[in-house]
């Protein structure tokens, strides 16, 4: 429950820390960052340097798809 917890409001901040006037590629990495390092953590067991790595290829993922939807609008 307390995990459940710790990454909504990581999640929440993050929207809320971009959310404000940036474009959809910084919401992208931030919220990319967030969901992968939480899956990388669910898939590692908790190790560190799994929820690293899942940080960093979801924020580039993120990113990726953020930057992808601002060329279209």
């Amino acid at each position: 429950m307390m995990k459940v917890f710790a990454v909504s409001l990581a999640l929440a901040a993050s929207v809320g820390i971009t959310g404000c006037g940036s474009t959809a590629e910084n919401v992208g990495t931030a919220g990319g960052a967030v969901v992968g390092g939480v899956v990388g953590s669910e898939l590692t067991g908790g190790s560190t340097l799994g929820t690293v790595g899942g940080a960093a290829a979801g924020g580039l993922i993120g990113h990726e798809l953020g930057e992808r939807y601002d060329q279209r609008r």
